[in-house]
């Protein structure tokens, strides 16, 4: 006799019931688990408070604005030298397994659970390895700032992806502020040149603007798009200033702040008049533009803009390395 797979599915579930084996709420899950097959999220690197709140906003949402996309499972590990954080990761691992996600030992185990990742490890100095598998299985991945700690990382990470035709973006949750496309497609008309700003803190494992200045650095880019020629950095302990110049003669620039009140947002010069942009929706913006490329495997950043964003950070750490000289994104 031919195994009938759904038959014997149906008649265990009815005899289970009524046998006082399976509860109505099992099958609630069971059906859950169905209606949810291909919005598993694995995460890599529970070392950073961006986990956390990553999976609580997913994890705990009723509303559907994530549409029932889970993280299901995670690999904690993340950075081996930046110890502040290396020591936290036992607690926030502890805080996501508290949301139902099964902690891992490797991520070899994680991509064989696992739909998508996110990979949230802080120090921009694992990414590639740590990315380099999940390209290689074609998992659909966001890495989450800074996308490396070196142009050559970057470059190696979007030659994987484009060679293994899979789906990768990388993005501050400063990209996704309130109004900022809108300007950057012509809302106000044409931009004409930007002045970014955001805390610039430092780290001794990143090169200066890879750490905290990413942030402002995303939203100059968010705004003036790509074409940045030349980049050249004034630096002291407690400020950075950056200028780029655009291939249209735009410019753009970077104020990095480590004293005083700090803040996020930026000034655009535009055709039709000048505005202020500073509102920040937490990482609510960010997480639906990640579910969003889960679904449609459509990057809402192109990898060209992300590798631009990397060598303006190395070229103005050249410049800085310079005394302060004008360095030709070109000659990196």
């Amino acid at each position: 006799m031919r195994f009938n797979r759904r038959k014997f599915i149906k008649n265990t579930l009815v005899t289970g019931i009524g046998a006082g084996l399976l509860s109505p709420t099992t099958i609630l899950g069971a059906n859950e688990q169905r209606a949810n097959a291909g919005k598993r999220i694995g995460m890599i690197g529970l070392d950073t408070g961006h986990s956390t709140a990553f999976v609580n906003s997913l994890n705990t949402d009723t509303s559907g604005r994530y549409d029932n996309y889970r993280v299901v499972a995670a690999y904690p590990k993340g950075t081996d030298n930046i110890v502040e954080w290396k020591n936290r990761i036992p607690a926030f691992t502890e805080e996501v397994r508290s949301h139902g996600v099964e902690i891992v030992n490797s991520i070899a185990d994680l991509i064989g659970m696992v739909d998508y990742i996110i990979l949230t490890t802080i120090d921009g100095n694992k990414h590639r390895e740590q990315v380099l598998p999940v390209l290689e299985a074609g998992l659909p991945v966001f890495v989450d700032k800074p996308f490396t700690a070196s142009l050559r990382d970057a470059r190696e990470i979007a030659a994987a992806a484009k060679q293994r035709s899979t789906p990768l973006f990388s993005s501050s949750s400063l990209r996704f502020m309130d109004d900022a496309y809108a300007i950057r497609n012509g809302s106000s008309g044409r931009v004409l040149g930007v002045d970014a700003y955001s805390p610039a803190h430092l780290e001794a494992h990143h090169p200066d603007l890879f750490w905290y200045g990413i942030h402002g650095v995303e939203i100059l880019f968010t705004l003036m798009g790509t074409g940045c020629k030349s980049v050249q950095r004034t630096f002291t302990q407690n400020t950075e200033y950056v200028v780029g110049v655009w291939n249209d003669d735009r410019i753009g620039t970077f104020r990095g702040i480590r004293e005083g009140a700090g803040g996020y947002g930026g000034m655009v010069f535009t055709e039709n008049g000048i505005q202020h942009l500073n509102k920040v929706d937490g990482y609510n913006a960010l997480l639906e533009e990640i579910i969003r490329f889960f679904i449609t495997k459509t990057p809402p950043v192109a990898t060209e803009e992300t590798l631009e964003i990397i060598a303006f950070m190395e070229a103005a750490e050249k410049s800085k390395q310079q005394g302060g000289n004008p360095i030709a994104l070109a000659a990196i």
